[in-house]
């Protein structure tokens, strides 16, 4: 099994908490481009979050 194959098993395994650090790696970037770019950043993480295991579960 490659490490790529390993990765999506645990993606899809793990998808509540794979979400949630998508959801705070969008926040810090958020932060240090002062929010200049909030909306590509909130769009390109929640479709990261869809694609992995059985979608956006992130709940703030």
């Amino acid at each position: 099994m490659s490490f790529l194959d390993k990765a999506k098993e645990f993606a899809d395994k793990h998808d509540k908490q794979v979400d949630q650090v998508l959801e705070k790696i969008g926040d810090e970037a958020d932060k240090r481009t002062n929010q200049k770019y909030s909306s590509q950043i909130d769009r390109g993480v929640d479709e990261a979050q869809k694609r992995t295991g059985e979608g956006d579960t992130y709940q703030p």
